[in-house]
């Protein structure tokens, strides 16, 4: 079964992040909040494939479902001070 910290430390592993934030109990469904200078300049589709990119093979077998918030540093700030 698949934890939220596995997933996190694939995304960490491939995509500089300020902030990330994973959950998901049941092994297969996860929700990831995730702040990344890399997002700038992207249009959130681009941001969602640089995410997939990151946990490669990992969509295809070990997760089911992924719901992602992604944020550039300024929507961040933005957001939270």
């Amino acid at each position: 079964m698949t934890t939220a910290q596995q997933i996190e430390t694939l995304i960490r592993g491939q995509l500089p992040c300020d902030h990330l934030h994973m959950e998901g109990a049941d092994g297969r469904h996860f929700q990831a909040l995730i702040v990344s200078a890399k997002f700038s300049g992207l249009m959130r589709v681009a941001q969602h494939q640089l995410v997939y990119r990151a946990l490669g093979n990992a969509m295809d077998s070990d997760i089911h479902a992924l719901t992602m918030r992604t944020l550039t540093h300024e929507e961040w700030r933005a957001e939270h001070g």
